[in-house]
């Protein structure tokens, strides 16, 4: 049987089971739980958590290996310590039949590396500090076990032997951010009862402080360094350790003499979504994100290597040494009072006895979460040193601590940012107005300069214009004058052709009496001539001619009469000109167009059936006419035609594909044409077969040429159209971009008339959605093209368009981009991000909103954005 402890009284185990009472050990883990941390703020700067969690001080033992000493001198004698790690219990012998069996929440063997050590002792602590707790790593025990060891061991010679402060500011330093965290240490020794700095030998008397409000200890007189760099620590550790008070004694040949207590300050800043999610309870807070100041998290780590406890008789202390000694054994033993004291929940626990344990209040007791570890050698000679250092374990396993952690918001930080932003803000505004005035300026000048030019253009075509209509008058009348003497002497040769066909002599009598019409009418436009110039010779010359004012009146009267009377008899020339055509054309015996004018007078013949008529082949060849007018007409015919389906394969073997692509092809640039022609074209192009003939005719280069010169929005709605449904082809896509048709397409959103970006938005959702295709056949690796050819912050910034049906196109492009993977970086950046959440989120069509959330949950780059910034889906 054997005697097992728990700080209260012994009971009698069996060796062979181990107890189940081990009502000392809450927890055997180290590991912080940061998770159970209820949080709750109030309104003032200083955040101070109301409800804590309740920690218990942990407590690891550690056995120190025998020294050459210990191995000739208990050569003869099993050690009194045996150690039982996996139930993480230690015996201590009595003698040889009997031992006690003591419970921690860590036993550590002599073969434990520092690493383990520090990951089981330290290690949780350090993460508790960094998340805002004060926190305590203390070692304890009698002089010569290895706390120093444990604690300050720097490593030079061997890096896997680096002590529990080497290690822990190695992970402080990896975890914090310098644009917005700090470090900052103390390094203090308390020697006779009195704190001396141990970076500062000359400041040997610091006074602590506490306030009055909050109970916190502080020694605001000790030197305070900003770390930067692990090598800018070890170099302070090492200054430290030179000023620390050691001596030489029987047990320990560099026994430190005085408690040594590195004080480590963090402050860290919390981001917006952190601080919410900190405070998530606290429904009270109503301020704005971008107002809501900073809030910073204040953690302070305490690291406290004591003094060892030693029996005079054993070190051998005299002189000052053994003032050392009494010094030592005051001070532990106030801590041990106090460990008692609130073991037992005793109403009083006597802390101000020393300076110790007022330095260490907040540790034991306190707000910290609280490490020890207590070491112990192998040796029977030190059996009572043992077992008092074993149980002061025991009675500090019992102390509770209240965990609390503090936040003040960084009033000074956020006024540094705002004013930052007030002064871009201000001088962004400053540029933007100059360049506002300059365009202004320009576009004045500009204006200015292409009305001068309009002005003077309009002239001179004006002057032509006229020129060119008086020309063509003179000789429409001449040709009309030549036609009918060649005429003339035909008229006995027609009897034959007249018997045979009785409309042809209807025709003909017509023609004849038009003919006689017309040089009456000529004659009397001679006539009106010669009056006209006679009349204006004599309104010149009124004195020679021997007329008065009166005369000269009614002259000018009579002169603007016989100007009214030549108009009105230039308009019917004209009309008896084109009735004389229409009659001529009838007589050459071509019955099928005498066909068209019958049922346009009398019947409705659609226009889908005119080819059966006239010939497909016939209405082609009008669109190479040299008259305007004809060519207008018949690529209207066309244009109606290519609208059924049943036609566009006739149209395109009868070559009207190259007939329509020749007219954008011509130098004479005829908008009007061109428009009726590239609606043509686009309804030939919905056809795939087509598609391929277009681009192998070069359509593309024809379509973006004639984008690029029309400025008709109703010219570029037809040309945008043709482009989109070319886009619709996976195979034509490479080419379709290297002939300039997504850049053509793109250039005409400058006309911002919402049928022409209708059309751009569904030629880029079709491009969009033939790479997705693509690129999950695994037939392409690369970014988008519409990508490379700057489509994106038009698809942005139109993706919440007020036209619904421009606004759905674009959610799809941008739900297809975002299919493949490699364009999500590019998206991120241009900000498609956030149009893709509002898709996933407020679209209306539910197809279109679970592609996005698809698409959102499906991509890493996405899914790790959305986390960074707190978005959930």
């Amino acid at each position: 049987m054997a005697s097992y402890r728990n700080g209260r009284g012994a009971v009698k185990v069996d060796r062979a089971q181990p107890s189940a009472s081990g009502n000392l050990r809450a927890s055997a883990s180290f590991k912080s739980r940061n998770s159970n941390v209820r949080r709750s703020s109030s309104s003032a700067g200083l955040k101070d958590f109301d409800d804590s969690v309740s920690g218990r001080v942990r407590v690891a033992v550690r056995l120190r290996p025998q020294n050459a000493e210990e191995m000739v001198a208990d050569a003869d004698f099993a050690d009194c310590v045996e150690l039982q790690p996996e139930f993480k219990r230690l015996k201590l012998r009595k003698n040889n039949w009997d031992s006690d069996t003591y419970e921690f929440d860590e036993v550590l063997t002599e073969s434990a590396s520092q690493k383990r050590v520090y990951e089981v002792v330290a290690k949780p602590v350090v993460e508790s500090v960094l998340d805002g707790y004060n926190g305590t790593v203390m070692a304890y025990g009698q002089t010569g076990t290895g706390k120093t060891f444990t604690l300050g061991r720097l490593g030079d010679e061997d890096t896997s032997a680096r002590g529990i402060m080497v290690r822990a500011m190695e992970d402080i330093l990896a975890n914090i951010s310098w644009d917005s965290d700090s470090v900052m240490i103390s390094y203090l020794q308390l020697y006779m009862e009195t704190i001396q700095d141990l970076l500062n030998p000359a400041n040997d008397n610091i006074a602590i402080v506490e306030d009055p409000r909050t109970g916190d200890v502080s020694v605001p007189g000790a030197t305070l360094v900003d770390i930067r760099t692990h090598q800018d620590f070890m170099e302070l550790l090492r200054l430290g350790e030179a000023h620390r008070v050691a001596a030489n004694t029987k047990l320990n040949t560099e026994s430190s003499r005085s408690h040594a207590i590195l004080m480590v300050h963090i402050k860290r800043s919390v981001t917006d979504m952190e601080s919410e999610m900190s405070n998530e309870h606290d429904h009270s807070v109503h301020m704005s994100r971008n107002s809501k100041p900073p809030i910073i998290r204040k953690g302070k780590l305490v690291v406290v290597d004591l003094a060892g406890s030693e029996r005079v008789h054993k070190s051998g202390s005299e002189g000052h040494t053994l003032e050392e000694a009494k010094s030592i054994n005051l001070s532990l033993s106030a801590l041990g009072k106090c460990i008692n004291a609130l073991a037992e929940n005793s109403p009083h626990v006597p802390v101000r006895d020393s300076k110790l344990t007022r330095l260490l209040k907040d540790s034991f007791g306190g707000t910290a979460r609280t490490s020890l570890i207590v070491t112990v050698g192998p040796s029977p000679r030190h059996r009572a040193e043992t077992s008092s250092t074993i149980l002061f374990g025991q009675r500090a396993m019992k102390v509770e601590n209240m965990l609390k952690i503090k936040e003040e918001f960084d009033y000074k930080s956020l006024c540094r940012k705002l004013e930052t932003q007030i002064d871009k803000l201000i001088a962004e505004n400053e540029r933007q107005q100059k360049a506002f005035e300059d365009e202004i300026e320009r576009t004045a000048i500009e204006a200015q300069h292409r009305i001068s030019e309009a002005e003077i253009n309009y002239s001179e075509a004006l002057e032509r214009e006229k020129m060119k209509c008086q020309m063509d008058y003179m000789e429409s009348i001449k040709k009309l004058e030549e036609k009918w003497m060649q005429n003339q002497p035909k008229r006995g040769n027609n009897n034959g052709f007249n018997n045979s066909n009785h409309n042809s002599d209807g025709n003909e009598e017509d023609v004849t009496e038009l003919k006689i019409m017309l040089q009456k009418e000529t004659s009397l436009r001679k006539r009106a001539e010669e009056e006209i110039h006679n009349l204006r010779n004599l309104q010149f010359r009124p004195s020679e001619a021997g007329v008065d004012d009166d005369d000269v009146v009614k002259l000018q009267s009579l002169l603007d009469e016989e100007t009214h009377q030549k108009q009105k008899l230039e308009e019917e020339v004209l009309m008896l000109q084109s009735r004389l055509s229409q009659l001529s054309f009838a007589t050459s015996g071509q019955s099928k167009y005498s066909q068209i004018d019958d049922r346009a007078n009398g019947e409705t013949t659609s226009i889908a059936n005119l080819h059966e008529h006239v010939g497909l082949q016939k209405i082609l060849s009008l669109l190479e006419s040299e008259d305007p007018n004809v060519r207008l007409h018949a690529v209207k015919v066309v244009a109606n035609l290519a609208a059924e389906d049943t036609n566009q394969e006739r149209i395109v073997e009868a070559g009207g594909l190259s007939s329509l692509l020749s007219l954008l092809r011509s130098r004479s640039f005829d908008e009007t044409i061109c428009r009726i022609a590239a609606g043509a074209i686009a309804n030939l192009a919905m056809n795939e077969a087509n598609q391929e003939l277009i681009m192998g005719q070069g359509g593309i280069s024809l379509l973006a040429m004639t984008a690029a010169d029309a400025e008709d929005p109703q010219t570029l709605r037809m040309v945008a159209g043709a482009i989109a449904n070319l886009c619709g082809n996976d195979k034509l896509q490479s080419r379709l971009r290297s002939e300039g048709g997504i850049k053509a397409l793109l250039g005409m959103v400058r006309s911002r008339h919402p049928d022409v970006l209708s059309q751009v938005a569904r030629g880029v959702a079709n491009f969009a959605k033939c790479e997705s295709r693509t690129s999950t056949k695994g037939n392409k690796n690369s970014r988008s093209m519409l990508i490379e050819d700057g489509a994106l912050p038009w698809i942005v910034q139109n993706a919440n368009n007020d036209a619904s049906i421009i606004r759905r196109h674009i959610e799809l492009a941008l739900c297809h981009l975002a299919q493949h993977e490699v364009n999500a970086k590019d998206m991120v950046s241009g900000g498609a991000l956030w149009e893709l959440v509002r898709i996933s989120r407020d679209c209306s069509r539910d197809d279109i909103r679970a592609l996005a959330h698809r698409t959102l949950t499906s991509s890493q780059i996405f899914s790790s954005e959305l986390r960074r910034l707190r978005v959930e889906i």
